[in-house]
């Protein structure tokens, strides 16, 4: 059951806008907070520069990769900082589906990675998302950068019948209005990875491109819609922010992909001072990769930066819950692969998430399992609007713990881990079923991955004792723990029955697992 916070807990009073140099007619009519979203792609938890300051550095049992992060250092220390928030699905779209309904990946509508070959991998049409609850509370809500939840279409506003792109299967995406749930303004794209040339649409469906490293034009975008510049929001309205920033994403391999003065900041280090995860393999071709992406991280950290200014040069800052986070991780070289994400690895699974609202948020470092599906309802219960929060969703409110750390509010005891692939095709080529490929729970203690093949016959395991072993370097053999996998088996299966999935519904393993 959502527990729900009474609006007057959270909500600061509009007259802290009528700061020196804000206008008395930007503040809202109502108490309620705004919202900024921040979430980078592919950031993993560990490219924080705070996780080696103290305060922090004895809350986890890593070492930080050693990148330049000022400002989240900064704004860790006015943060409630999570040490184990998960991406359950730790790929793009699957991990944007659940974030924008609240729902795992087989209620979603996004099980896959969505391009124009994967019909069935795209965001309901039919179901209340975020900015749909954001909306009808009456927020203004923006959405700028990286989408990736539909599935293209031929629908390019500029050449009717025509995908936007000309590449086979098309991943790029325009979505039209009836498709924004919510969001009345927009600056947007399904997906794009060239970081110095990139593309919008706006509200009109015109194509914009900047010529500009994607995360800098996006702040200023926001800044811009900060300072309404161009009348694009109601002054009286509070406001819902979502910002998808596409690096520290792949590519990162030159000059193209990030700024040359974040690059200065790593390109004489050997590759051996980046990469100090012993788990890490730097004779592998992508180590050469390191100092591009730790580049894109501090591109990213001066970027949010900036976004954090504008908020507190405008008197929104203590009326604004900001979040930073990601969809998933990077492995970089971790484990020996070369696959960044899609894993039950930490490096993959596990996500910065820090989020700020002064004078509610006591700044503080928890180890709660943050999953998925539970930002959606979190975020409405800190505005204010956990009565709001639809049926549909899967994940569970944990405001009141964000408030309180010590409310009486049941912790999960672990993660869900789901991995899917493509199933079955038509005679065309696309994919009308998708292939649950694995499903794992993550613990305080261990990570534990199961594998099928088409015939859901296990074919491997992969079992980490995190507490003792953080860089998974041993998979235990599951007979050497019978006790402890017994109890994470009953676990997982429990949830998987709970959301309803494929593995519950098919009866996958129930040999071993108890659903």
């Amino acid at each position: 059951m959502n527990r729900t916070i009474p609006l007057q807990w959270l909500a600061g009073g509009a007259g802290l806008l009528a700061m020196a140099g804000c206008a008395s007619s930007e503040a809202p009519a109502t108490n309620q907070p705004n919202v900024i979203y921040v979430f980078p792609d592919q950031y993993r938890n560990h490219a924080m520069g705070f996780w080696g300051e103290e305060g922090f550095r004895e809350k986890v049992n890593f070492r930080n990769d050693p990148v330049h992060t000022p400002r989240l250092n900064e704004f860790a220390r006015q943060s409630l900082v999570l040490t184990s928030a998960q991406s359950n699905c730790p790929v793009s779209s699957p991990h944007r589906g659940i974030l924008l309904t609240g729902m795992y990946p087989n209620k979603s509508g996004v099980p896959l990675n969505c391009n124009s070959s994967r019909p069935i991998s795209s965001l309901r049409k039919d179901v209340t998302c975020l900015s749909d609850v954001f909306s009808q509370a009456g927020y203004n809500c923006a959405y700028f950068g990286k989408l990736h939840v539909d599935c293209p279409t031929p629908n390019d506003p500029e050449h009717p019948g025509a995908y936007v792109e000309e590449r086979v299967p098309a991943w790029d995406a325009y979505t039209p209005k009836e498709r924004r749930h919510g969001f009345d303004h927009w600056y947007s794209y399904g997906t794009f990875d060239v970081h110095k040339n990139p593309h919008y649409w706006d509200n009109e469906g015109k194509k914009h491109e900047p010529h500009e490293w994607s995360p800098l034009h996006e702040a200023a975008q926001v800044v811009s819609y900060l300072k309404n510049e161009n009348g694009v929001r109601d002054p009286k309205k509070p406001f819902f922010i979502m910002v998808g920033m596409n690096p520290p994403h792949s590519p990162y391999r030159s000059l193209d992909d990030c700024m040359e003065e974040d690059y200065n900041l790593y390109k004489d280090q050997p590759l051996e001072s980046l990469l100090v995860r012993p788990n890490a393999d730097a004779t592998m071709e992508k180590a050469a990769c390191t100092p591009y992406y730790f580049a894109s991280v501090t591109g990213v950290d001066r970027a949010f930066g900036q976004i954090l200014d504008a908020l507190k040069e405008l008197g929104l800052e203590k009326n604004t819950i900001v979040v930073f986070t990601s969809d998933h991780g990077e492995t970089m070289c971790s484990q020996g692969i070369n696959d960044p994400k899609n894993t039950p690895y930490a490096e993959s699974m596990n996500v910065p998430f820090l989020i700020r609202f002064p004078e509610r948020i006591k700044p503080r470092v928890d180890d709660l399992i943050l999953a998925s599906p539970d930002i959606m309802p979190t975020l409405l219960g800190l505005a204010g609007l956990g009565d709001q929060i639809p049926e549909t969703v899967q994940g569970h409110n944990y405001a009141e713990l964000f408030i309180n750390a010590q409310a009486q509010v049941a912790r999960p005891n672990g993660a869900l881990y789901i991995q899917n692939v493509d199933g079955k095709k038509d005679d065309q080529g696309n994919v009308i079923t998708y292939h649950p490929s694995s499903r794992g729970f993550k613990t305080a203690q261990y990570t534990l991955a199961l594998y099928i093949d088409r015939k859901h016959q296990l074919t491997r395991t992969l079992f980490f004792d995190d507490a003792n072993d953080p860089y998974q370097m041993h998979n235990i053999p599951l007979e050497e723990r019978p006790e402890v996998v017994k109890e994470i088996l009953a676990q997982m299966g429990s949830l998987l029955k709970e959301i309803d999935d494929p593995w519950y519904k098919e009866g996958i393993l129930s040999e071993m697992i108890p659903y």
